[in-house]
């Protein structure tokens, strides 16, 4: 008989503590998971899901305006918040539903109920004060929205309330220039409210490529978003009908509604970690080893309370290499390195690859290291209507192996085969060949082209492109 109430105990029911604890199950572990809010965390709940839906309405009025070029004739439009908001709650507890029914069949244990860690083995659950202990303890709580310090700041709302506004305001001031904040510029535009987004910084999106940055800057502009970079909030103070928003060069704008979306931070407060001698990093996230072991041998932590790579499908897998590593005798270290990402603003981006090395950006990188070409383009979907907007493509092949003196840079929108290649056909629309520092060819292929045995080429594709 174990001399633990359970194998796992799963703190936080978002995507990667149920994948830990479903898979962790699977093994035949006994689990339980502790979930004080909803189960689907934040991607399900109030993150991508809910995010995407809201894209999705937002590029409705760009399908009408356009469909006019195609021979449609379509009566004015109106749009209704409410039932958009009523039918994303239907599909979000559809959604909380399939995360509950998986664990369930898996045999796990749910808690609707917060633990806190009294030791490296013992947790407190509340409500009740009941203690249960646990041969091994997985932290997934995620992270929450990081907020100015600023007066007046308790008067801004974050992405965590914009899903539940119950109207949509005539105008929104966005603080931030991340993921966030260019997604939701992007919803409120496409749903006609005037938006200003605001940044800190001289450029949106830091840590993305610098001709995406400059791309996307630029079409957010287009599309008639006000983007005030090199500007920060000195104050919010509450009008009779709108919000006064103070910036630090003097201007003041009026609006109706202000967001943060500055950034999120893990949410490591208040549930035990000190009293379990569980070592913290600068910003509050959890230090763990390549295998997601804190610096207290029985408690692991996966995803976004770690802040490695903050990202919903980067949290299932660390959580489903977690169970295979701990409870599956299948050791799996999960690499960080080269995970693709998507910004769902209008147009969006994707992008995969090294975008900084030992601090070298990869444009200014040798010739004989790296090629890129960029190119903007019109799509053919777009020849018969009003707008411009133009799709983005810029793709980079740089060596591992400098030695071997071949990069390529495919111009087509398919998908590269890896970052480590052996013997392998590719076959493209386009290649651009290099050696050394001297362009070989630009060629069609039709046939392909071989990489000989040990040839290591690491591939970087970043693209925007046009929804509408």
């Amino acid at each position: 008989m174990s001399d633990f109430d359970y194998d796992l105990f799963v703190v936080g029911g978002g995507s990667g503590g149920v994948r830990a604890a479903r898979i962790a199950a699977g093994h035949g572990a006994k689990v339980a998971i502790a979930e004080e809010y909803r189960l689907g965390g934040t991607c399900v709940i109030r993150g991508c899901v809910p995010k995407k839906l809201l894209v999705y309405a937002s590029r409705f009025r760009d399908d009408f305006e356009d469909a006019a070029g195609f021979g449609w004739s379509v009566s004015t439009p109106s749009f209704d918040w409410p039932t958009l908001i009523a039918n994303k709650d239907a599909e979000i507890t559809r959604l909380e539903g399939l995360y509950r029914s998986g664990l369930e069949r898996a045999g796990v244990t749910i808690l609707q109920a917060r633990a806190e860690l009294a030791d490296a083995h013992t947790l407190t659950v509340q409500p009740g004060n009941r203690r249960i202990t646990a041969k091994i303890i997985l932290v997934a709580t995620g992270g929450r929205p990081t907020l100015l310090e600023v007066p007046g700041a308790g008067h801004a709302i974050t992405s965590n309330e914009a899903f539940h506004m119950e109207s949509l305001p005539k105008s929104i001031l966005i603080a931030g220039g991340g993921y966030i904040a260019v997604e939701f510029a992007s919803i409120f535009n496409g749903l006609g409210v005037d938006t200003t987004l605001i940044y800190r910084a001289p450029k949106i999106l830091r840590g993305f490529d610098e001709e995406l940055r400059d791309h996307l800057s630029e079409e957010l502009q287009k599309r008639g978003i006000d983007v005030l970079c090199d500007a920060e909030i000195a104050s919010i103070d509450k009008g009779w009908l709108h919000y006064n928003v103070a910036l630090k060069d003097g201007r003041t704008i009026e609006t109706a509604k202000a967001m943060f979306a500055t950034g999120r931070q893990p949410n490591t407060k208040g549930i035990g970690l000190e009293a379990a001698g569980v070592k913290l990093g600068d910003n509050g996230e959890i230090l763990v080893d390549g295998q997601s072991r804190s610096s207290v041998e029985s408690i692991y932590a996966v995803g976004d309370v770690t802040d490695r790579v903050n990202l919903t499908p980067v949290a299932i897998r660390e959580g489903h290499a977690f169970a295979d590593t701990v409870f599956g005798n299948k050791p799996v270290t999960v690499d960080h390195e080269l995970v693709p990402t998507a910004v769902f603003s209008t147009p969006e981006i994707g992008t995969v690859g090294l975008h900084d090395l030992g601090g070298v950006r990869a444009q200014d990188m040798a010739a004989d290291h790296a090629a890129a070409l960029a190119v903007h383009q019109q799509l053919h979907e777009h020849a018969l209507v009003a707008s411009r907007q133009r799709v983005l493509e810029r793709l980079e092949a740089r060596l591992v192996d400098v030695e071997l003196g071949i990069a390529l840079a495919c111009l087509s929108l398919v998908q590269a085969d890896g970052a480590d290649l052996g013997r392998r056909e590719y076959r493209r629309r386009h290649q651009l060949v290099v050696h050394r520092d001297r362009l070989v060819a630009e060629h069609r292929v039709g046939e392909g082209m071989t990489l000989a045995d040990g040839d290591r080429v690491r591939f970087t594709r970043s693209v925007t492109s046009p929804t509408a």
